[in-house]
Parts: C-alpha cells; sequence; structure tokens
C-alpha cells in the first residue's frame, strides 16, 4: 500500500473524529472527497440541530402553561422561558465550540490540543473578566431566586434607579422596559436592590364627597363616568379598569363618599391627585358651589371600604364585555 507523503491534503490522518464514525458506519476509509462532503455534511447536521433545538424551545414556551406544581418548577411561566433560552443558548455555544474542535481536527489540529486550549482561555477570560463573571452569577441568583420575573413590575436600586417592566433577565444584563418606552439594559452586578410590585403597579385610592344636595345615585353614575373617561384618556399610566366602591357612609359623619380605587404606573400618581381631582371638583361645584379640593382626598395606603367594592363596566358598545377599551 503506497504511502502518500505528510504534506498531500489526502494524507491527512484518518484518526478523526469524522472519519471514525464514517468508517465505524461503511466499513472504509475516507478520501479527499468523501471527506469534503463529510464536512460539507457536518456543517449542515449543526446547522439543521441548532434549528430544531429552537424550534424544540419556542414550542415548549408556547404549550407548556404556568401551573404551580409540587416542586414550582414552573409556578411561573415567565421564569420557565427565562431557564428555557438560556438553556438554549448554553447548548448552543457548547456545540458550536466542538462543532469547531471537530472541523479543526480535519485540518491536523489536535482535538485534545484544542480542548485544553479552550480550558486554558475560559480561564483566563474569567479571571481577566470579573465583572463578566459577576454578571452570570447574579443573574442565575435572580433568576433561581424569584427576586423578580419577566413581566413583573419593578424598581431596580443600582448605580440608578430605574422603574419599570422587565423584559428579560440574562447572564449579563437585565432588560427593563420603562415608562418612557426606553429599553434599559441594567449590568446585572450593579443591582443592589429589587423592589416588586405585586400588582402590577401601585394602588391610588379617591374618596369622592356627595354634595348633600346630590342624590347618591346620581353622583355614582358622575364619579363613575369621570373614572371611565380617564382611564380611556390615559391607560398608558392607569394600568387597569379603575373600581368604583359603593356609597360609603362613615359613623357618627353626615355626609357620605365614594371610593375610587386606580392601580396606576408607579411615579405617576400626580395624575389622579390633579386632573382626575379637578374634574370631579368642576363637576361637584353646579351641585355645590363651595366644592373644594379637599374633599377628594388622594390616598396611596388606603384601607378597603367597609363595601366590598362593585367593578362597573363601562357601557362602550366598541368593546366587547371584559375587554379593555382602545
Amino acid at each position: 500500500m503506497a504511502i502518500l507523503p505528510p504534506t498531500s491534503m489526502s494524507a491527512l490522518n484518518y484518526d478523526t473524529f469524522i472519519s471514525k464514525a464514517y468508517l465505524r458506519l461503511t466499513g472504509h476509509n475516507t478520501s479527499f472527497g468523501h471527506r469534503l462532503l463529510l464536512l460539507l455534511a457536518f456543517v449542515a447536521l449543526i446547522h439543521v440541530t441548532l434549528r430544531l433545538v429552537r424550534f424544540i424551545s419556542e414550542w415548549l414556551i408556547k404549550k407548556i402553561h404556568a401551573t404551580r406544581s409540587a416542586n414550582d418548577f414552573v409556578a411561573h411561566k415567565p421564569k420557565f422561558m427565562t431557564l428555557v433560552r438560556l438553556l438554549v443558548n448554553t447548548v448552543t455555544f457548547l456545540i458550536y465550540f466542538f462543532a469547531l474542535g471537530f472541523f479543526l481536527e480535519e485540518f491536523g489540529v489536535s482535538l485534545t490540543g484544542y480542548l485544553a486550549s479552550g480550558s486554558i482561555a475560559a480561564l483566563a477570560i474569567s479571571f481577566g473578566s470579573q465583572g463578566l463573571v459577576q454578571d452570570m452569577v447574579i443573574g442565575l441568583t435572580l433568576i433561581f431566586s424569584n427576586a423578580m420575573d419577566v413581566g413583573d413590575m419593578v424598581e431596580i436600586v443600582g448605580l440608578a434607579t430605574v422603574i419599570g417592566r422587565v423584559q428579560e433577565i440574562g447572564l449579563r444584563f437585565t432588560k427593563v422596559l420603562n415608562f418612557h418606552n426606553q429599553q434599559v439594559f441594567i449590568p446585572n452586578r450593579t443591582i443592589a436592590n429589587v423592589s416588586r410590585f405585586p400588582h402590577g403597579g401601585i394602588f391610588v385610592y379617591a374618596d369622592v364627597q356627595i354634595p348633600s344636595e346630590l342624590a347618591p345615585e346620581k353622583a355614582v353614575q358622575i364619579v363613575e363616568s369621570l373614572a371611565q373617561g380617564m382611564w380611556r384618556q390615559f391607560n398608558g399610566i392607569i394600568l387597569s379598569e379603575p373600581v368604583i366602591g359603593g356609597v360609603e357612609r362613615p359613623p357618627d359623619a353626615g355626609w357620605a363618599f365614594i371610593r375610587v380605587h386606580f392601580t396606576v404606573w408607579p411615579g405617576q400618581g400626580d395624575l389622579i391627585e390633579t386632573t382626575f381631582r379637578q374634574q370631579t371638583v368642576n363637576a361637584m361645584k353646579p351641585f355645590n358651589a363651595a366644592y373644594a379640593d379637599w374633599q377628594v382626598p388622594v390616598t396611596y395606603r388606603a384601607m378597603n371600604a367597609t363595601r366590598p367594592p362593585i367593578t362597573r363596566c363601562p357601557k362602550d358598545l366598541n368593546s366587547a364585555p371584559g375587554q379593555r377599551p382602545r
């Protein structure tokens, strides 16, 4: 059997991963042309594998709903989505890393040396990029500690204070969409404190005192109309339909009030203290010319009214029942 010169491309040793796999499947050694075809097939296989991994991950995200289980693993769908995508990114990196090693092996690069150099490079990068390591550790901590989930309204304190809705918790950055529709990328290592708004915003209560000259039923209609108008006009700030309480009469008091419950974007309570209060005062003045701002107190930590609040749906022909007006 003739031995080709070591400089010949076809003389590259057959003791490679791809050559061994071909020999085991066919029982024949590979020629130069076969090896080129095998490399192309290998690249195509890597591409198809990555597409399949991403397809399966997105299918899982769409099909698996958040249901609280005994181990609480998928108690929150956003967290499950984050973990699945983190796993996909890790698998993608490993596939690329080993595929490059197998590819270089066909051109005479030792796979053992490649893996060893990759380990040394990773160690050097870890020592030289301590900030990156901190970002990754804190990112994993945020994911597994339930400090916040994708979709949560949070206040993050670090180098700066950011209030917004969490869009992504990554290994380097946490992405938050703030009130101005800006995507803010916060390095994980700078996060010092996380405050969650469990109801998606802050509660603002406006207690509208009913003038004695006005029938309570008419007062409820007026307040409901004003609250629904505020929601339609400022639905980027008022996050859910206002809840109108029944007519309340404090014990031993000669007056009555209606409590309106708003859920607003954090830090935007001034809208209720100014616009809604002034609209209410103007609506009540025709019944009592002395009606003033102090008769519409606005609070943020108010107790619930003695009667359970009643949700009054808007009578909007353009909105289906339970659908938020546009």
